[in-house]
Order: C-alpha cells, then structure tokens, then sequence
C-alpha cells in the first residue's frame, strides 16, 4: 500500500524551528516527504510537480496562497495541515467544498500567549515597570519603598477577559495559580460552559467597571473591529491596565492613546493596527505603556509546538484516527 505523500510550504525563514530534523524523521515514519525543503511560490514548475503528487499539504507561516487554482493541481490532496494559527489568509473556502480535511496549530500557538498574557497580568498589577522606572531615579528607593505601600500586588485583585478563544480560556485556567477573581465577557460563552470554573461571566460593561486589569482576546471579524473604543476606555478604573495580545484592529488605537495620554490607565500592548506603529507614534515613548513588538505567539523553539501538533494530527489522520483540531466550515466566521 503507497504510503500518503506530504509536500510542505511556507517561509523557511519565518518558521525556522517548526521542524527541525527529529521531527521531519518523526514524520518520514508514517509519510514519504517529497521534498524536505518548502515550497515558498505555487507558480513554478517544482512546486507544480510536487502539488501532482500531494496527498497532505503542511502550510505555515508564510505559506502562499492556497486558492482554487492551486487545489485543480493538487489532484490527491486529501489533508491541509497548517502548522501556525489562523488560516483565514492562507488556505481558499473552496478545500472545504472539495471535501479535503483542513487542521490547524492554533493551540499550540496559544500556549506562549497565554503565558505572556499571565506575566503581563503578574507584573501589571505589581506595578513592576513604574517600579523600575522609579528606581532609575532613584537609587535611594525611598520613591519604591513609597509605592509599596499603596495597593499594589495580585492578591484579590479583578482580571476581566474580554473574549473566551482558546487563549481566553488558557488565560483563565492559568489564573487559578493567583489568588484573583476572574470576570469573563463573551455573548457566545453560556453558563453551562466548562470555562465558567474558571471566571464569572457578566457583561462587556460590568468587566470594565470592575476589572483591575482588562485583556483582549477577541477574535478578528468585521464585528469586532473598534469593539474597544472611546466609551469602553472610560469606563475602566483609574489605574486599571488594559492589555493586547490579540489584534490590534480590535482597539480604536486614537481611542486608546487619547485616554493613556491622560496617564488614567496604563497599557501593555503586542499588537497595534498598522502592525508597527508610525515613527512618532506615543506608544513608543508613553511612560505608562509597554509596548511588544507582536512577540507574545510562539518564538524560538516555542514554534517546534507547532510542528509537533501537526504531526500528531496527520499521524492521526494516517491511521484513520478522528483529528482533534480539524477546522469546521461553519465555525470559520467566528475564528480569530
């Protein structure tokens, strides 16, 4: 019996570190590879002659775009596996309408922003980097020692979570290691869902009002654009600290530097709408925001998470096995 052939494409320049050798022999033992190294452009005769002969298609960041036009020279494709997040922009509705199966890495991609998003509650409500930047000035620690004393700290403070994606849901399971209530908002989420354990459900508003500390992780639809704008902002507490790891063209980013600018809130933030802010944007140089370069999704050898969920589902699509993070038609509009 032939053994199902796998061609891969993406960037092998942006996903370095997804597959590494262990696990490309990892894959060989259930899979022919047919070339180890990446498609990165459909259109040339290579890439054409490896489509003919495809059976599963591993995509990543980076990957061009699989349209209608490449799948007529994908004849045997039965499987996409995409070894990074969303596929949105990668891979064309019509795999679904040809009946091939499409899975994704997404919560493997999810692990380190939760983690990041964790840290970044720890340390935002610890006051961490006013902290350092009042010991900067002062070395005396008077000006720290001042600052301790207000109250500071992650001891029965409020963590709003705007959005239960599989981040948010991450989020508030790691949460439970911190002595915190959980506020969770989210119109898709009933009070039967397993996330309830973990965080209260209320509304959009009463999580603003309430929250010392407010984190996005809604997902990018034309719904969702500027959820957080003018309105939204004013309603969180002085003090509180609102932060970004989702998309930044969730926050009405004009919105967002007006109330920072008044030094009311403060912000820690990964992803900003344009992706790199313009060279005098205040997020750059606001001393109440700290600002990531889109960093909190898996980096370094954080990325081999990503290849080995892959694996592990074609290994599982290979022995006829039910995929775990297979891609449904119908849940397409609501994915991030």
């Amino acid at each position: 019996m032939m053994r199902p052939r796998v061609v891969l494409a993406m960037a092998a320049e942006k996903t370095l570190h997804v597959f590494n050798d262990r696990s490309l022999d990892r894959l060989a033992a259930s899979c022919d590879i047919l070339s180890r190294a990446p498609i990165e452009d459909f259109s040339t005769p290579e890439a054409r002659a490896l489509l003919a002969e495809a059976d599963i298609l591993v995509t990543g960041w980076g990957a061009p775009y699989v349209g209608a036009d490449v799948l007529r020279q994908a004849p045997r494709l039965k499987l996409i596996a995409h070894a990074a997040g969303t596929v949105k922009y990668t891979i064309d509705p019509a795999a679904y309408a040809a009946g091939i199966a499409v899975t994704h890495a997404a919560d493997a991609n999810a692990v380190p922003v939760a983690e990041f998003t964790l840290a970044a509650i720890i340390f935002a409500n610890k006051r961490v980097f006013e902290l350092r930047d009042l010991y900067r000035a002062d070395h005396t620690r008077r000006s720290t020692w001042a600052l301790m004393d207000e109250p500071i700290g992650n001891y029965r403070r409020t963590v709003g979570l705007i959005g239960a994606s599989r981040i948010g849901r991450k989020v508030a399971k790691l949460l439970q290691i911190l002595e915190v209530d959980v506020l969770l908002a989210d119109p898709y989420v009933a009070k039967s869902d397993p996330v309830t354990r973990h965080a209260r459900l209320v509304d959009l508003e009463t999580l603003l009002t309430e929250s010392d500390i407010v984190s996005l992780h809604a997902p990018a639809l034309p719904s969702t654009r500027h959820m957080i704008g003018e309105r939204q902002l004013r309603l969180m507490r002085d003090g509180a600290t609102f932060i970004n790891t989702a998309r930044g063209m969730l926050v009405d980013e004009a919105a967002l530097v007006a109330e920072l600018e008044t030094g009311r809130i403060n912000a820690i933030i990964d992803v900003t709408d344009p992706e790199i802010p313009a060279d005098g944007s205040p997020l750059y140089s606001l001393p109440n925001v700290f600002l990531t370069p889109h960093v909190a999704g898996a980096g370094g050898t954080e990325r081999l998470r990503l290849g080995e969920m892959t694996i592990a589902e074609i290994e599982r699509f290979v022995s006829g096995e039910p995929l775990q993070h297979a891609i449904e038609p119908d849940l397409l509009e609501r994915l991030a």
